[in-house]
């Protein structure tokens, strides 16, 4: 996501910062080299424009070039004008008194209208409503089908109205909500490989019969330049109130997103970065705009993090001060990162994240996890509540049971080592902590609270994550990001 872009910009601002003061002249080729990367990243050319003139306009002023730091004012003009172009604020979903709320898709045919309308399904069940999907596209093969099929996996009803016309399937969806009590309905209607009358026209006409409170456009972010031709016609025949933009993760520009709000006017209200249906997150521009230029989404990763936690996830933090850190917790720290996005998503959130990513080539080996798993798996319950007792016979044995080598198993066991010393030394601390308290209040016998641990607690039990990194590889590079990660925590 903004791969390409992300690098020309930091190069650029790389540049900046060797320069002790700025020359108008260093200005001009900064602004040159910022055009050609939006443009190289399929930026609509008249957007670009615009924000290359006020950004320049911005940076041209004694305050910039006299200032101590002249490259770190150009970096923050820089942000700020990205952040306006991409809509200043988050812009959420309006939901009115109506039962049920009406949300209708609109879209090219493979802009991934129906496996939006899945999971924003999916994200409003989590958020307590109860949502109703309507088949309306009738003309796509299965596509029905294939809307009933995601449907049922993530628990949402589908209404297919089979053989009437989408306006008249509409119409009886948000019937069907009323009689079954289902708050909210999501039109999934037809799309085109290109635009056409008739399509346009059968959106308004559904438009017109249930007069839905949002209308959301899907646009795919590998669609380019045209993206600008295709929401500007959806903008004025059909009036959406926002976009999804859709496989944001699928294409290293992804400038054509970045042109949908300066041509509409309309807020980009969501972004799917994958094919699972927890894909879909509420659009935060100043959060994009910081991960475009490197900064990372430190406050994504913590939101990911606490979303991932539970009340098992913190008693067993609390266990592990009391108990040691046992395969089984290693265990659920994987999980807990898969839940997070994986690896590579959470490196993709840190400062300097992307950057690294892109020097490795985008490769991050992430079957490393189901190799650790493996070879959890194939411990006996006492290997996996004691690893200590693990010998060299026993490495042996697990080795072929997981289908690894005594190599894998002893990185694995080297791994939790390291965990286990960290738990020790918190473990530590928190008895001095206690015993401080239970000295000043002159008790004793009084049960000891644990605090909560850094990074962990309230972190969704990712403390310690940072000697996750690495593993099987022994990629030091990737350790060191993920340390970074936890001392982020830390500070939060």
């Amino acid at each position: 996501m903004f791969e390409s872009l992300s690098d020309r910009l930091n190069n650029t601002f790389d540049r900046l910062r060797g320069k002790g003061k700025l020359t108008e002249a260093d200005i001009t080729s900064a602004m040159r080299d910022i055009r050609m990367a939006l443009l190289e990243a399929d930026v609509n050319f008249k957007v670009v424009k615009d924000f290359v003139a006020k950004t320049k306009e911005r940076c041209m002023t004694a305050d910039v070039m006299e200032s101590l730091t002249p490259a770190q004012n150009v970096v923050k003009i820089v942000l700020d004008e990205l952040t306006e172009l991409l809509g200043t604020t988050e812009s959420k979903l309006v939901f009115s008194n109506r039962i049920p709320n009406v949300i209708m898709l609109v879209g090219l045919q493979g802009s991934g209208k129906t496996t939006a309308a899945v999971k924003l399904a999916y994200l409003l069940k989590k958020q307590g409503r109860s949502p109703l999907l309507a088949a309306c596209d009738v003309y796509r093969p299965a596509a029905a089908d294939q809307l009933a099929t995601l449907g049922g996996e993530i628990g949402v009803p589908v209404f297919r109205g089979d053989g009437a016309h989408p306006v008249q399937i509409a119409q009886d969806a948000v019937r069907e909500a009323i009689d079954k009590l289902r708050d909210v309905v999501i039109v999934d209607t037809a799309g085109r490989l290109q635009i056409d009358e008739q399509m346009m026209q059968e959106a308004v006409d559904i438009k017109r019969a249930v007069k839905p409170d949002q209308v959301l456009m899907v646009v795919d972010a590998m669609t380019g330049q045209d993206i600008v031709n295709v929401v500007s016609t959806f903008a004025e025949r059909t009036d959406f109130d926002g976009v999804i933009i859709s496989k944001l993760d699928g294409d290293a520009r992804g400038g054509g997103a970045l042109s949908v709000r300066a041509v509409t006017g309309k807020p980009i209200k969501f972004v799917s970065m994958g094919e699972k249906p927890d894909s879909l997150e509420p659009f935060y521009p100043d959060r994009m705009a910081k991960r475009i230029l490197g900064m990372g989404d430190v406050i994504g990763i913590i939101e990911k993090a606490q979303e991932a936690a539970d009340a098992e996830t913190v008693a067993s933090a609390e266990r592990m001060l009391r108990e040691g850190f046992t395969m089984n917790d290693m265990l659920e720290q994987m999980k807990a990162v898969k839940k997070m996005g994986g690896m590579k998503g959470i490196l993709g959130m840190l400062p300097g994240g992307q950057k690294l990513l892109n020097q490795m080539g985008g490769n991050l080996d992430e079957s490393v996890f189901a190799k650790n798993e493996a070879m959890i798996m194939s411990m006996t319950a006492e290997e996996r509540m004691r690893p200590s007792i693990i010998n060299g016979q026993r490495r042996a044995r697990i080795a072929r049971g997981s289908g690894t080598t005594p190599a894998d198993v002893n990185q694995l066991m080297k791994q939790w080592g390291e965990m286990n010393k960290m738990m020790s030394r918190m473990r530590t601390m928190a008895q001095q902590a206690g015993a401080g308290k239970k000295g000043k209040k002159g008790k004793k016998g009084k049960k000891m609270r644990m605090p909560g641990i850094p990074g962990m607690g309230n972190m969704g039990g990712m403390g310690g994550l940072g000697n996750l990194g690495g593993m099987g590889s022994g990629g030091g590079s990737e350790m060191d990001m993920l340390r970074e990660m936890e001392r982020q925590m830390r500070r939060k």
